[in-house]
């Protein structure tokens, strides 16, 4: 592809099973709003369920030929559905998806800070929930699908994300500051925390950015989604499953206990405790089930951490 960061796998070369997976970074003015895009497509594969698993992005889902299903949503009072188009925001539990054997769309990773300029609303409006895009986007989110649907393949289908979303930002953005609306305080806690792997504790943030602890943690949590304290947990979880995924894929034994200092944790039982609570089961049997899902192998380690300082 001759977009930077654009890469194709599992290109058709016979009649079979379709398993492709194309990367590709937004274009350069989104940048600071969208981390990346990534297109999927499965036929012929056998029926599977994903784990959505909790991280510093928002989640906005444009399907191709069928429906997302959503077994469960972070927020257990949220009732299963079926999707053509998802925006999700940050959550501190898993979701489950299922498929039969074809699944297909475009995933966009969204930044909290961007959320506005994108979408009209703070990051904390979506906190823990799953809505249509429409619902958010209105006649836009409908436009959007349509073209993507038209498109004639994962090029084109990325130049109408940036298209559209770059003529909504246009329309929203304060060009004085670069984050519309959000107070600088929050944008300085967050990037200390993105920057730092979640190691920063709430009190050194509040520290930082001269506001009480109670305080940021209340304003935090409306712009993010998250208190500090649970954007932490969620960042230092992030972190700890891409290496520990990337390890994986390179065929390299991987010690959970190195794992966990490298990553802030405790000890080995404080990580295996969080990915319990975060994934919904052990380090062992995330890696085994996602292995065989479109979001595994190479696509789990995906960006690297330079990516998530905003």
């Amino acid at each position: 592809m001759s977009r930077t960061g654009g890469s194709l796998a599992g290109r058709l070369s016979a009649p079979g099973p379709v398993d492709e997976h194309c990367r590709a970074k937004p274009a350069g003015p989104l940048r600071p709003y969208v981390a990346w895009y990534t297109g999927y497509r499965q036929r012929g594969v056998p029926p599977a369920r994903h784990r959505g698993l909790p991280s510093p992005f928002l989640t906005f889902i444009v399907t191709l030929d069928e429906p997302l299903v959503i077994l469960a949503h972070p927020d257990p009072g949220q009732r299963p559905g079926d999707f053509a188009t998802l925006l999700g925001g940050l959550h501190s539990a898993p979701a489950l998806i299922a498929h039969e054997g074809a699944q297909s769309g475009i995933q966009v990773a969204l930044r909290p800070l961007g959320t506005r300029a994108l979408l009209g609303l703070p990051a904390g409006e979506l906190a823990e929930i799953d809505v249509p895009a429409e619902a958010v986007l209105s006649d836009l989110g409908t436009e959007l699908r349509s073209r993507v649907l038209q498109a004639a393949g994962w090029p084109e289908r990325f130049a109408v994300l940036d298209e559209i979303l770059l003529r909504t930002m246009a329309a929203r953005l304060d060009v004085t500051r670069p984050w519309p609306d959000v107070a600088p305080e929050v944008e300085t806690a967050w990037r200390l925390l993105l920057t730092s792997g979640g190691a920063v504790r709430a009190a050194e943030l509040a520290e930082q950015t001269g506001w009480s602890g109670r305080h940021l943690a209340s304003r935090f949590r409306a712009e993010i989604g998250l208190t500090p304290k649970a954007a932490a947990r969620v960042i230092r979880f992030d972190r700890a499953r891409r290496l520990l995924a990337a390890r994986a894929a390179r065929g390299e034994e991987y010690r959970l206990a190195d794992l966990a200092a490298a990553c802030g944790y405790f000890d080995q039982a404080h990580l295996a405790r969080e990915f319990r609570v975060l994934a919904g089961c052990p380090p062992s049997q995330w890696l085994a089930e996602e292995f065989r899902n479109v979001q595994a192998a190479t696509r789990l380690d995906e960006g690297t951490w330079a990516d998530r300082t905003w």
